[in-house]
């Protein structure tokens, strides 16, 4: 898939084709009409490339939506937090404006989802119909792929603006032009579109086509749904700019947990697919092994010199090395409570929370030194470092972006079974991501669920907060928050944490003045001590680290501090995105921002 991603979408052709009929002495059935293209699974197949093609456009998921999208909340920052004026900074501290210059442009994220869309519209009209999906395998599976295609990019379409035009049939003169649609709507036909596709598609590794996590699977298929469910029964800033739960019955709280439930306990019994060691997990995304049925469900595949998921979620290089062509990552990392966040045995936290960027020193030969403020944390799930080949692209690191893995289904089951039958029905799901995070401390886990089966409600809020912990980096947070209304509190008690940090107050009051660190033998790594609870600075000095230094987040000549730029307005106002002008001024009147807190 890599290597098709930016093939020519075959549909595009097909006006071509049509066109020059009359002039061309070949039989009308040699020409790649529908009727032939949607007939025939390997020419139907291409217009998978051809959706996937809208996903890796310049202004799409890989350079817009993946870095801005999902920020800021308790666990995830835009690393230039203070510049609160800068248009990219507005994209995440609840400021947006209709002009920004990041995303008011005809190419971006907006236009080429709904591109992806149409592709996938006229797609699924023609297999429909010429298809015979019935007794054609191969085609239904095509068809349960495109399906659920469609429903990522609805997804992540409401995720990002909310209430958004629904358009699940080719564009039409009739059609041109479309004003939101409650988001219901979308969600209702995404749902059913979703059962269906599960319905065609194998599980992972059943086929050749589902060997890779580059191909859409049933797990997948299940598991968005089972995420669409959640977020369609959970609460939302809606058209009339209250926050509440839908009012329609069939997308009730009740319903759409039992969806949640039902699907991914049916993934979890298939045993498709398997818990890998935390580390392990990032490790293999970032080798690129892509093999399905073991913890990453699905990714979007870029190619070598296309994406930007290290260039701006992962470990800053600040010059080339012998690890990258580009001296990028960093745009955006974790909220710096984090580093506090995980107990001290919990293997998550240095593999999610680096506290260190690389320096390529003469361009060849790069060592991890430390940052100059704790405001400069990066995601270490995204590394040049663990990749087996060297970056060459300035521009992109080619890097897929793991959309969705297993530990997500099984905390999802964690807390729809919590919801629907308690805690004591939920706790083996807690427990299977739990035991993974303190491999050497079992006494911490039983302790741990001891607390979190005490109730429904301690075991919502412990689901809450393991979420936060497992899923840092991977821009699910917001989303959470946002379905269980807890956006504009998480956001307030961050800001709380972030002050008390900054003046070693409260809960961080012992830590140590200072961090200690020198490099490692190996002339690569460094080795920093103060960073958790239980250090001091006596052991520090005592310890021989040859440099320490006073850790702050804040720099000199700053005017606004790091927690005053968190958000700048109601977050809960603020929850999406506005639509861009340029998309306002081409709508004919019909879309408007009302009611969006702008």
């Amino acid at each position: 898939m890599k290597k098709i991603i930016y093939a020519l979408f075959i549909i595009t052709g097909i006006t071509l084709v049509n066109s020059c009929k009359k002039t061309l002495d070949a039989p009308s059935k040699s020409s790649l009409d529908e009727s032939v293209i949607f007939s025939t699974p390997s020419l139907a197949e291409g217009s998978i490339a051809g959706i996937l093609q809208s996903f890796g456009e310049t202004n799409s998921y890989r350079g817009r939506f993946l870095v801005y999208y999902g920020l800021n909340n308790d666990t995830e920052v835009y690393n230039t937090l203070k510049a609160v004026d800068d248009d990219k900074a507005k994209l995440s501290n609840y400021n947006s404006n209709v002009n920004n210059s990041q995303m008011n442009t005809t190419d971006n994220a907006w236009a080429k989802f709904y591109e992806g869309i149409e592709r996938a519209n006229l797609a699924i009209r023609g297999i429909r119909t010429y298809g015979n999906i019935e007794s054609n395998p191969a085609m239904a599976q095509i068809l349960g792929e495109i399906l659920t295609l469609r429903a990522v990019i609805y997804n992540d379409l409401i995720k990002g603006w909310g209430d958004v035009p629904a358009r699940f049939e080719p564009i039409s003169t009739a059609t041109s032009y479309l004003p939101r649609n409650d988001r219901d709507v979308i969600y209702k036909q995404l749902l059913a579109d979703l059962n269906e596709a599960a319905g065609y598609l194998p599980w992972p590794g059943e086929n050749t086509t589902t060997a890779k996590v580059e191909r859409v699977n049933k797990a997948f298929a299940k598991g968005l749904r089972a995420r669409l469910a959640l977020a369609a029964g959970g609460y939302a800033q809606r058209l009339d700019g209250t926050i509440k739960l839908s009012s329609d019955p069939e997308l009730s709280h009740d319903k759409m947990y039992a969806i949640a439930k039902k699907e991914c306990l049916e993934i979890i019994a298939s045993g498709k697919l398997r818990l890998l060691g935390f580390e392990e997990v990032f490790r293999k995304l970032n080798e690129e092994t892509g093999t399905a049925g073991l913890e990453s469900m699905w990714e979007i595949p870029f190619s070598d010199g296309r994406g930007r998921v290290i260039f701006d979620l992962g470990v800053k290089h600040i010059k080339t090395d012998q690890y990258t062509g580009q001296n990028k990552g960093g745009t955006d990392g974790p909220n710096p409570i984090m580093l506090y966040e995980y107990e001290n045995e919990d293997v998550r936290r240095d593999v999610t929370v680096v506290p260190y960027e690389w320096d390529g020193g003469d361009g060849t030969k790069g060592a991890a030194q430390v940052p100059s403020a704790l405001g400069r944390l990066y995601f270490g799930k995204y590394r040049y470092e663990w990749m087996k080949r060297r970056v060459t692209s300035t521009n992109d690191d080619g890097l897929n972006w793991m959309y969705m893995r297993y530990a997500d289904v099984i905390l999802m089951a964690a807390e729809a079974v919590n919801d629907i039958d308690g805690p004591a029905a939920a706790a083996p799901y807690l427990k299977m991501i739990r035991d993974r995070a303190f491999p050497t401390a079992p006494a911490k886990v039983t302790a741990f669920m001891a607390t979190a089966t005490a109730s429904k409600t301690a075991f919502f809020d412990a689901v809450v907060n393991e979420r936060a912990l497992e899923f840092t980096g991977e821009m699910l947070r917001k989303s959470d928050l946002i379905r269980w209304n807890l956006l504009g509190t998480k956001l307030a008690e961050a800001k709380t944490k972030l002050q008390q940090l900054e003046n070693r107050q409260g809960k961080y009051a012992a830590l140590p003045a200072k961090i200690y660190y020198r490099t490692a033998a190996n002339g690569e790594t460094v080795e920093i001590y103060g960073l958790k609870f239980g250090d001091t600075d006596a052991q520090g000095l005592a310890l021989g680290y040859t440099s320490n230094k006073a850790w702050t987040m804040v720099t000199t000549g700053e005017t606004v501090s790091y927690w005053n730029a968190l958000y700048t307005k109601d977050p809960n106002m603020q929850q999406y995105w506005p639509i861009w002008q340029v998309f306002l001024d081409s709508s004919n009147g019909m879309l408007n921002n009302k009611n969006l807190g702008l």
